[in-house]
């Protein structure tokens, strides 16, 4: 209990300095009596909901948004610092005006009847992302159950290693025009000791709060197999070319899925080396999952049905109301810039 109160005062005091509003807190109601592994049962942590309000200075969604990040990261790096007894069990699933995350040590179907909110008929979404993870290379925990922030994964990330010490080197060099003096309040981008997902999800967070849209920053992540693909149009070449040199390819099988509460896309490694097949309905429900048939659909309500393949994109757009594919996609973003010229400009060849 004093650990706990230590956390909260600590994210209080997080939320002040960066001149936010502490508007209360909530038990969040969760089944107790449902059955569950001792185990599981043993380490179930407490749950509590913090409510923040907007400060003078922040007037639009993202900014609010950006400050909640900052609010989350520079208050959980105090609380480590504190080295109290049970800090390690701190853990802050989402914290964002736009999601909502409840997870934990549980299957799939028990996630709805643990968490008491998710009966309330009053909780409505247009999106949901839905994972129940097999731990492959780390052990199953309450915190590094699926979804994280912004991301849930099908797969491994092999790089993961050299990813997080490429990203922990940059840190002292990165700069953020949107983020401005607020970047160094952020350090460490990632911990040691999380799961593959998690320090993917940590990188892809960072560069959406840093003004990259959530497609870009999971084009430079898992790009496609690029270098030798003569068939590709020369401008989305040269966009992955000139982001090669920013950040290195999260390699892996790997499908993920990510969402920023305004889009939800989906990407497939460049290998393709796992599953992921859709379908849409004529009432404009799409689902996306490892395998087809995980929801019962009648088949004449069905519109298409298909698969992601290796190294494409869906993004499901909630503000426009439709879906872009992978070719509109990476057509954006590739013709945005003069990306081959800069790497002209910069470019040194050494004979």
């Amino acid at each position: 209990a004093a650990s706990r109160l230590a956390c909260e005062q600590e994210l209080a005091r997080a939320i002040k300095a960066e001149g936010q509003v502490l508007i209360g807190w909530r038990d969040v109601p969760v089944d107790m009596d449902m059955p569950m592994s001792p185990t599981v049962r043993e380490k179930e942590p407490v749950i509590r909901q913090i409510f923040i309000g907007r400060g003078h200075d922040v007037i639009v969604p993202d900014a609010l948004e950006r400050k909640l990040y900052v609010i989350r990261k520079t208050a959980s790096s105090a609380i480590q610092a504190l080295q109290l007894t049970h800090s390690r069990e701190y853990y802050v699933p989402s914290m964002s005006c736009r999601t909502v995350i409840y997870k934990g040590l549980l299957l799939a179907d028990q996630v709805g009847k643990y968490y008491k909110d998710l009966a309330d008929p009053r909780v409505v979404s247009a999106i949901a992302l839905v994972h129940q993870r097999f731990s492959t290379n780390t052990f199953p925990e309450w915190p590094l159950a699926h979804p994280y922030r912004m991301v849930c994964h099908n797969g491994e990330i092999n790089t993961v290693k050299g990813n997080f010490n490429w990203m922990r080197a940059r840190e002292g060099v990165m700069k953020s025009p949107v983020l401005g003096d607020d970047l160094q309040k952020l350090y460490p981008i990632s911990f040691e000791h999380q799961s593959d997902t998690a320090t993917f999800d940590n990188a892809i967070e960072l560069l959406t709060m840093a003004g990259y849209p959530l497609a870009h920053a999971a084009m430079m992540m898992i790009p496609e197999a690029w270098e030798q693909h003569e068939g590709m149009d020369e401008r989305r070449r040269a966009f992955y070319e000139y982001h090669a040199a920013m950040m290195e390819p999260w390699d892996g099988p790997a499908a993920m899925a990510f969402t920023d509460g305004r889009q939800v896309c989906a990407a497939l490694d460049r290998n393709g080396l796992r599953p992921a097949r859709y379908c849409i309905t004529d009432d404009d429900l799409v689902v996306m999952a490892s395998e087809s048939g995980v929801l019962p659909i009648p088949e004449s309500k069905i519109v298409k049905k298909w698969r992601l393949q290796p190294g494409k994109m869906f993004l499901i757009d909630l503000e426009q109301g439709r879906i872009v594919d992978d070719e509109e996609l990476k057509n954006q973003f590739a013709n945005a810039r003069p990306y081959r010229q800069w790497i002209e400009n910069v470019r040194v060849k050494l004979d």
